[in-house]
């Protein structure tokens, strides 16, 4: 009954502090950004205490202070409550309770952004739609997305990130997704995860919400890790959960099929819809993209059913997709006075990497020379799996390969003629002595390699 009681207590402070929120509508985390009477939220990492800079963002502009270090309270603008990150989703997700709309949740190892782009491009045809910004996706980005929302949104789009077991959970408590998709499960972020299996729990928390409150569910149908993960979710009062299939394969259950036509070097792509029970499907519709990868035919046939099932016209899904052009070193192709650079320096990890060797082995240009980075947070099978990125490359042919990172330095390299470097400050001296020209050159690292640098030198 205790418990109860202080549940009961905790959703009453937090009702009575969103009435404060509503007269005073902006909060802050920055002491640096204090706009005239917003609330300035006292939130806590490695290197600062937010409660330190309470008094300064009250003296900047903000009305009230929430804080969760009584020591810092000087009078009644201060707020004490007992964990201000917990304060700040609670009251996140009693902001979100008072939009009645759509709200798609997106998790995934791989994907993630670019789906959520291609989503919300999908849905702008027809809708106002809030989505996630960058990469606002974990405890802290998810709040302050869901603050976004107004009264001008009719659908939401947000992604959710997770590093270690239960994050999905958290996020999904907050933002409460009405319908969602998981992009894929790979390996990424083992030695958070401590195993695949971690990683397919924690995305799966996701499924395990949505299935829970009876909400349907978008999945990639020849994925074997998600529909593995689908047949161990218990089912609610008998009912199988609402789902509605995407894929490459002809399986009946699928609702939007798709095929990739060629890769030269953008994605250009055909899909339908197709409803084998009522014997109908569509014709094939073609479209060329702004995109590298064949790997981002899964991305667009989920943007496709999800607009599909919220009305959006064919044409419309079509012109979106169409017209979407990638940013932030994502799949992105750049064209330089000397060369083509294939851009993907933002992340890295065992199952991209394996993606964008193999389109970049796929793709009908040439000479073709990669500039790989390290992969990081695989704790044990780190060795193992760099291992798995030499013997990959060997078999792809390429004219050239430079890799970075000392992780590659106890490879078995005699299977492939590599040049190996430190960082990226070695790359750079290299390209500034070599000058590579006239080359298709594929960049793809997680962020910390700092790859990002390169394109400017290339």
């Amino acid at each position: 009954m205790a418990n109860d009681e202080t549940e009961i207590k905790s959703n009453m402070e937090i009702k009575e502090l969103y009435k404060l929120y509503q007269q005073h509508p902006c909060i802050t985390t920055d002491s640096r950004n204090c706009p005239e009477n917003s609330i300035f939220l006292a939130l806590k990492g490695e290197s600062f205490n937010g409660n330190q800079f309470a008094l300064s963002a009250l003296e900047k502009g903000c009305a009230y202070a929430i804080i969760d270090e009584p020591e810092y309270k000087k009078d009644e603008r201060f707020i004490v409550v007992k964990d201000c990150l917990q304060t700040f989703k609670d009251l996140a997700r009693e902001h979100r309770r008072q939009f009645d709309i759509p709200v798609i949740g997106i998790t995934g190892t791989n994907g993630k952004t670019t789906t959520k782009e291609l989503i919300r491009a999908v849905l702008a045809e027809c809708y106002c739609v809030m989505a996630t910004e960058g990469n606002f996706n974990n405890d802290v980005g998810v709040p302050k997305t869901l603050f976004r929302l107004n009264d001008d949104h009719d659908i939401a789009v947000v992604e959710m990130g997770a590093s270690h077991p239960g994050d999905i959970k958290t996020l999904v408590e907050t933002a409460e997704p009405t319908c969602g998709l998981i992009t894929n499960v790979g390996r990424a972020h083992l030695q958070g995860f401590g195993s695949f299996e971690g990683v397919c729990k924690t995305k799966g928390e996701l499924y395990d919400f949505l299935i829970g409150h009876d909400c349907p569910l978008f999945v990639n149908r020849d994925n074997e890790y998600l529909m593995q993960m689908i047949s161990e979710k218990p089912t609610v009062k008998g009912q199988e959960p609402d789902i509605y299939y995407y894929g490459q394969s002809d399986n009946k259950d699928i609702l939007i099929r798709g095929e990739v036509i060629s890769c030269a070097p953008f994605l250009k792509f055909r899909w339908r819809e197709q409803d084998h029970d009522a014997g109908y499907t569509s014709e094939w519709m073609e479209v060329q993209t702004h995109l590298i990868g064949a790997y981002n035919l899964d991305n667009m046939l989920a943007a496709i059913t999800i607009g599909y099932v919220n009305n959006v016209p064919f044409e419309q899904i079509n012109h979106a997709l169409a017209s979407y052009v990638p940013t932030n070193n994502r799949s992105q192709l750049t064209e330089t006075q000397t060369n083509h650079l294939i851009v993907d320096a933002y992340n890295a990890n065992p199952t991209s990497m394996a993606a964008a060797i193999d389109n970049f082995k796929r793709m009908e240009v040439s000479p073709k020379m990669a500039i790989l980075g390290k992969m990081g947070e695989l704790g044990d099978v780190s060795a193992e799996e760099h291992q798995k990125v030499v013997d990959m490359l060997a078999v792809a042919g390429f004219d050239e390969v430079w890799l970075v990172g000392d992780e590659y330095n106890s490879c078995q390299l005699s299977t492939i003629k590599c040049q190996l470097f430190h960082d990226v400050e070695e790359v750079k001296a290299a390209i500034a002595k070599q000058q590579p020209q006239h080359k298709y050159i594929l960049i793809k690292g997680s962020n910390s390699n700092k790859l990002f640098q390169l394109p400017e030198l290339l």
